[in-house]
């Protein structure tokens, strides 16, 4: 199988890169994040057209996750364990987020998530993300079986290491680097998940990310934050994995680049 993850920056305004990417890439699942729009928005025609299902949840601009997929498509679950969510300073009530949604696609057992950003250290945010991941964390334990391969897949919005963000120094007082943060991707992987580490076809680090501003991309200051976590089962079956940069490239792209492994679990 080939199993895909990107951050799409909303599916309206790049659903023409999508169908593009799926026809030339030919994921049997795909993981998108950030679609920008509610379920009954999301592009089925389309989407369907070109030979996939979708599994959807989102409500409208913010957020919103989805899998697409070819082989098959049951037990979608919208939302984690105790999912917490997020009331902004000047909000009365908080509310849940469509962020994380799962399903089986082929046998294998996925899950697409859109990590919190977290904005500032001192932000509200913050917590709700550091919330957000330990919420994520009960619901990989939940699903975990030793007769299903597992994969939780997304923007993670944390760099794992240092080396994973063009130049540390620039982030001294950010997000995305910060000991709570990593401390959180490592109780992650420590419920029974490796990092599917993917190969870069250009330069030394695979950054799936880069800003929009002062020519980041060309520039290659890049972070590697979009992720794939795996079980044992999943991880034992990887033949490849790689970043790919071209769909960063052109007109109109997305900040991200898909992330894409294959794998064989005949």
């Amino acid at each position: 199988m080939r199993i895909a993850t990107w951050n799409i920056n909303s599916i309206g305004a790049r659903l023409g890169r999508l169908l593009e990417w799926l026809e030339v890439a030919q994921p049997d699942a795909l993981c998108l994040q950030e679609i920008k729009c509610a379920e009954a928005d999301f592009p089925y025609d389309e989407v369907g057209a070109a030979g996939y299902e979708a599994a959807v949840h989102g409500t409208g601009r913010w957020n919103g996750v989805a899998i697409l997929t070819n082989a098959g498509l049951q037990d979608v679950r919208r939302g984690l364990v105790d999912e917490p969510g997020y009331q902004p300073p000047d909000a009365m009530v908080s509310a849940v987020e469509p962020r994380a949604i799962g399903a089986t696609c082929g046998g294998v057992r996925l899950w697409s998530v859109y990590v919190p950003n977290g904005r500032t250290v001192d932000s509200p945010h913050y917590g709700y993300k550091l919330a957000w991941l330990e919420a994520l964390r009960a619901t990989v334990r939940e699903e975990l079986r030793p007769d299903r391969p597992f994969a939780v897949l997304g923007d993670f919005n944390i760099a794992p290491t240092d080396a994973d963000v063009w130049d540390i120094a620039e982030f001294a007082e950010s997000t995305h680097v910060t000991p709570p943060e990593r401390d959180a991707l490592a109780r992650l992987r420590a419920a029974g998940l490796a990092d599917v580490y993917p190969r870069a076809l250009k330069y030394d680090v695979p950054y799936t990310y880069w800003d929009y501003r002062q020519l980041s991309f060309p520039k290659n200051r890049g972070m590697r934050i979009d992720l794939v976590y795996a079980d044992r089962a999943f991880a034992a079956g990887v033949r490849d994995a790689f970043v790919d940069r071209e769909a960063r490239k052109g007109k109109n792209p997305s900040d991200h680049a898909p992330v894409v492994v294959d794998v064989d679990l005949g």
